[in-house]
């Protein structure tokens, strides 16, 4: 039996999981945590994926590291870290996006060029605060990773090369999917200079292999990791509500949005992965059960006695401030209280159904872009929630469905470990028939309270400017 391990170093944690790679059976599974910030050293995941792998790796073959996109970690000529990684919820460098974009002609030239429109959380955007805010670190900078390539590279021993896929590489704002291939120019107007940047591999190649014989895959990005343990096909779109709320949909061909709404992502498989990013999704109704008082649980409960509409009381997630729509100084705000409704249910069917109204202009974005959704899939830690669920049936105009519960991120890697090890033209579908034999969660779409929250959304932001 050939063991095949996969990784998912995330915002709040790392999990990893041991699976046979012939039938996708969990063996074994680990975790440790990550502290809560915006920017973390990244000894700190080295420990933490530490950790997690004691113990764990016996008879392992291969492995696969997905990990949190955008982040910035740098390092000098010796190959040391010259300040602490910037992750992709630093919104410090909201200006660095806006100045980039006026510098290179404007949202289209960037949209034609790597896919994307910059914003605070790209990498590209990261490293002009570095150049704008603390040069003399920035003019240091001899090799620039995310944070998935330097975990790969530590374990590896820190060899001379360094290795990427397409699929991270391609939220850094300076790779092109369409091309696949690095847009140096866009490194030297950002930074500066052009350091060293990953090799990218194709999705199956394998990246190193360590001292005792264990091979590490390319790796690639959470999202990405994500749509490949739910192998998902054009047609599914997934709304992956974790730390941040992501929809993202598989395609065929790549997407260049002027909007900046959609980034034209590449996925883990040589395909395409469009995908509409907020900064809003689990934590608002952590943020909510805490000022109830109350358990999740009891906060699902709650949700669910109100009606739909929550009695006209409407919430504007933007806890974090935003990233889609681009208003990273934004707040969040609760609009329509009455004396009537302004009642524990109501909140907290606002805070469930606001989390949701961000996902479902996530999914009509990426339908302008050519998607042709025909069924939802969320995942993520708010999944779990009965209430999200029923209330996703009517926040969402197609089919609602809830995959079995799994560290989807840590499955991808795993079968991207297999695919590595096992040299295949395809990767392992070890749970295919799980995302076909579900049945759509019961609920009537409510068109109403989509338009009473894009009402109140516009009449505090402009989103046409």
């Amino acid at each position: 039996m050939t063991l095949v391990a996969g990784v998912d170093s995330s915002t709040q944690s790392v999990k990893v999981v041991v699976r046979n790679a012939d039938t996708g059976e969990l063996l074994r599974q680990a975790r440790a945590p990550h502290p809560d910030a915006t920017e973390v050293d990244p000894e700190i995941w080295v420990a933490a994926l530490s950790q997690a792998l004691d113990g764990i790796l016996d008879g392992v073959t291969a492995m696969s590291i997905a990990g949190q996109q955008h982040g910035m970690v740098v390092l000098d000529e010796h190959g040391e870290v010259i300040r602490p990684a910037l992750l992709w919820n630093d919104t410090r460098s909201a200006q660095d996006a806006l100045d980039l974009i006026d510098e290179e002609g404007g949202p289209e030239f960037w949209a034609n060029a790597v896919g994307s429109v910059p914003v605070a959380s790209f990498t590209v955007s990261k490293i002009r605060w570095l150049a704008r805010c603390e040069p003399t670190q920035a003019s240091r900078v001899a090799k620039l990773m995310l944070p998935h390539d330097y975990l790969s590279w530590r374990l590896a021993g820190k060899p001379d090369e360094f290795f990427t896929d397409c699929g991270d590489a391609s939220g850094t704002g300076y790779w092109s999917p369409a091309l696949n291939s690095y847009q140096p120019e866009l490194v030297q107007r950002a930074l500066g200079h052009v350091p060293q940047l990953p090799t990218v591999l194709g999705p199956s190649d394998a990246a190193y292999e360590t001292s005792n014989g264990l091979i590490l895959g390319a790796g690639t990005g959470d999202n990405m990791a994500a749509a490949l343990g739910l192998n998902v096909q054009p047609g599914d779109v997934v709304v992956s509500l974790g730390t941040s709320g992501t929809a993202f949909a598989g395609s065929r061909v790549p997407s260049a949005d002027p909007t900046g709404i959609v980034a034209g992502f590449a996925d883990a498989t040589g395909n395409f992965l469009p995908l509409v990013c907020t900064l809003n999704a689990a934590r608002i109704l952590d943020s909510t059960a805490a000022m109830l008082g109350v358990s999740l649980d009891r906060l699902g409960e709650l949700a669910l006695i109100a009606p739909s509409g929550a009695e006209g009381l409407v919430l504007i997630p933007y806890f974090d401030g935003e990233r889609t729509p681009n208003l990273p100084d934004s707040h969040g705000s609760l609009h329509g209280i009455t004396r009537t409704n302004f009642v524990d249910a109501n909140i907290a069917r606002a805070a469930v159904e606001g989390m949701l109204m961000g996902m479902a202009e996530a999914v009509q974005a990426l339908e302008h872009q050519g998607v042709i959704a025909q069924r939802i899939l969320i995942i993520g830690g708010a999944a779990a929630n009965h209430a999200v669920a029923q209330i996703a049936a009517t926040i969402f105009a197609q089919p609602v469905f809830i995959p079995a519960p799994d560290e989807y991120v840590a499955l991808g890697a795993a079968k991207q470990a297999a695919w590595c090890a096992m040299e295949g033209s395809a990767p392992p579908t070890w749970n295919e028939s799980d995302q076909t034999s579900a049945a759509p969660i019961a609920g009537h779409f409510n068109a109403a309270v989509l338009r009473a929250y894009q009402d109140y959304r516009g009449a505090l932001y402009d989103l046409s400017r």
